[in-house]
Formats: structure tokens, C-alpha cells, sequence
């Protein structure tokens, strides 16, 4: 008997069983995309006790660059006279966690420079005195501008960090792109450079809400 095959008096539950496969087939093959960034997060989550010294240093001096780069941002008026503006309402999950708020400098992410010291986006977390609080900076490139490059052979990373990949359409409303984000402000238990952060709350945050 070959796969997919089911004794049957006129053969119906044969067919239905091998439609069945079909379908989860294409459920599989639709399914994988949107779950690579869950996969990237949970890479970069998994592999925190496995880092080399090298690697561990790496990831605090980029912590350390982007805490002095941001720390003028303490006020949120200073990144908005810096031209970051709030974009996506508060973006949060049902089970991750949450990413905050966005503020993004639109001409930072149209030059395509990844730069520790100049982040595309400032994160900060609604707090219920309506001031809110920094959290850390999200750095942010356009995926076909990024990979017109020839000089690119891969996806972006910073120090040692590789950029993790939305495809479009995407709840952002954005072209594909790729994005690091830096909890430099913001302990996060599941590492420092995944995009959620389960410490982080949009419940205080007076507006529409980015959820999945």
C-alpha cells in the first residue's frame, strides 16, 4: 500500500485522505515565512550560553555604544526635535511580549546606513504618567534596497548581530525589511537583540494599539 492510500469500499475516504495531506502541505509552505522571524528570535534566545567570549564582549560593546548614543533620549522631546516621530501606535503581541513605541527618523531609514551611533528608531514603553520611558533603538533597513547592493552578500548585522527579516505585507504597512532591535535600556530574558520583549507593556499607552 503507498502513502496516502486507505481501504475504502468506493475509494471517497482515499481521495479525501490524500487532499487532506495536500492541504497541510500548503499550510506548511505558507506557514514558513511568517515564522522566520520567531525562528530568528528564538535562534538568538537559545544560543546566549553557547557565545564565545568574543562573542560576549561584541554584544556588550554594542550595548554600551547604543546606551551613549540613545541616553539624550531619556526625553522624548529630544528625539522628536531630532526628527523621530511616533509611528505605529504601540506595537505588542498576544504571548510575546511586546516591541513599544516607535519613533522613526524616516531619513536615518532612507539613507540605508547601519550605524550604531545614528539608530533609524528610538523604543520607548507608554508608562501611566504619560511620559514615556526609553527602552532601547531598533535599527531598520529596506530589505530591496539592501540587497540591490551587490557589495551585500546577506542579510545586515551589526557587530556581530544578524538583522532579522519581515516580508511584506506586514503589519507595519512597510515594503520587506530588516530590523535589529537593541533592548539597551530594558532588560530583556530572552536576549538583548530578539524583537520581543516580555518586560515590556503597551497597557498604559492612550491611543490605537498595534497587535497582531
Amino acid at each position: 500500500m503507498t502513502i496516502g492510500q486507505v481501504p475504502t469500499i468506493d475509494g471517497k475516504v482515499g481521495r479525501f485522505a490524500r487532499q487532506f495531506q495536500y492541504a497541510i502541505i500548503a499550510f506548511v509552505l505558507m506557514s514558513i515565512c511568517p515564522l522566520r522571524t520567531f525562528a530568528q528570535d528564538h535562534e538568538h534566545a537559545m544560543t546566549q550560553q553557547q557565545l564565545t567570549p568574543e562573542q560576549k564582549r561584541r554584544q556588550g560593546a554594542l550595548l554600551k555604544m547604543v546606551r551613549e548614543a540613545t541616553e539624550r533620549f531619556q526625553d522624548v522631546r529630544e528625539a522628536e526635535y531630532e526628527k523621530y516621530v511616533l509611528t505605529f501606535g504601540c506595537v505588542s503581541g498576544p504571548d510575546q511580549g511586546a516591541m513599544g513605541l516607535h519613533y522613526v527618523n524616516f531619513d536615518l531609514f532612507g539613507s540605508g546606513v547601519i550605524d550604531p551611533a545614528h539608530p533609524q528608531v528610538i523604543l520607548y514603553e507608554p508608562t501611566p504618567s504619560g511620559r514615556p520611558k526609553l527602552t532601547g533603538a531598533d535599527f531598520l533597513v529596506d530589505a530591496e534596497q539592501w540587497d540591490a547592493d551587490p557589495k551585500h552578500k546577506g542579510p545586515p548585522e551589526l557587530m556581530g548581530q544578524l538583522f532579522h527579516y519581515f516580508e511584506a505585507p506586514n503589519r507595519f504597512g512597510l515594503k520587506p525589511f530588516y530590523t535589529l532591535h537593541v533592548w539597551a535600556w530594558k532588560e530583556n530574558p530572552n536576549g538583548a537583540f530578539v524583537n520581543w520583549n516580555p518586560n515590556v507593556s503597551c497597557e498604559s499607552f492612550v491611543g490605537p494599539t498595534n497587535n497582531n
